[in-house]
């Protein structure tokens, strides 16, 4: 063998090789959860679905997308509300990327985006908003927050699943002015159902007079059977109690004595 063939057998063997080394750089694999989204020397040039797929080593490069749910919580942070009552909020939002183009072209980490644009309209929604509404309408303040983000996100390719303010804290001071202000309703409260209580007592005891009052002997039964009740106990007092008509029949008697005398 000539020179000039060695050379090309060394030419070969090199070309043969640096194949077997690209070709692996070549190979990609993309599971069902991802897209993959291809550059041809910088430029977009499409977007890969799953499985196995090829591309042109040195003049091509893939970025891997995960299309999956994502979580990111959002930190606890000192908000005040619209009357001036500081409260201590946190806050998790869900987010699934929709666009794999977009999220990869148009921004640099849409996660750390998401966080951040979702904390800033969570402090905006809750600035303005009463304590009140705060704690009594989470879902209505997620659901706005969830208004203001998804219209921004939309043109990162990122489309906003729900988002849930998890904690609210207030401070020491509010929270015992909180408490004291529901005593005094549960007070007011107790105290309204007792003079329902007295009225309708007072109803029943006049309908019971009334009951009694159409029969001579009813009273004088009544009075028994409270004595029965009360010397079941020996450590009770008893009282006896006199019929009103006892005085007319003394006077009779009294009456009755001086006319004999005279």
């Amino acid at each position: 063998m000539g020179g000039f063939d060695v050379f090309f057998l060394c030419l070969v063997g090199v070309a043969f090789l640096f194949v077997l080394w690209l070709l692996p750089a070549g190979i990609k694999l993309i599971y069902q959860y991802e897209r993959g989204v291809v550059f041809t020397l910088g430029r977009f040039a499409g977007i890969r679905q799953p499985g196995l797929t090829l591309i042109v080593p040195v003049l091509q490069t893939m970025r891997k997308v995960d299309m999956r749910i994502k979580t990111a919580d959002i930190p606890r942070q000192e908000v005040m509300t619209k009357d001036n009552i500081p409260m201590l909020v946190n806050a998790v939002v869900y987010f699934k990327v929709l666009d794999p183009e977009a999220v990869i072209i148009k921004i640099e980490d849409h996660v750390f985006a998401v966080r951040q644009y979702t904390q800033a309209a969570l402090r905006d929604v809750i600035g303005n908003s009463e304590m009140d509404s705060v704690l009594t309408e989470r879902e209505k303040i997620a659901e706005s927050i969830k208004t203001i983000v998804d219209m921004e996100t939309n043109g990162w390719g990122v489309d906003v699943e729900s988002i849930k303010v998890q904690e609210v804290e207030l401070p020491a001071e509010m929270k015992r002015a909180m408490a004291k202000q529901a005593e005094a309703e549960r007070e007011r409260r107790a105290m309204v159902i007792a003079s329902q209580g007295e009225l309708t007592a007072s109803e029943n005891l006049r309908k019971a007079a009334e009951t009694l009052s159409k029969s001579n002997g009813a009273l004088h039964l009544r009075t028994l059977q409270t004595i029965r009740d009360i010397a079941s106990d020996p450590s009770e007092k008893i009282v006896l109690f006199l019929p009103s008509d006892l005085s007319d029949v003394a006077s009779k008697l009294t009456g009755g004595r001086g006319a004999a005398k005279k």
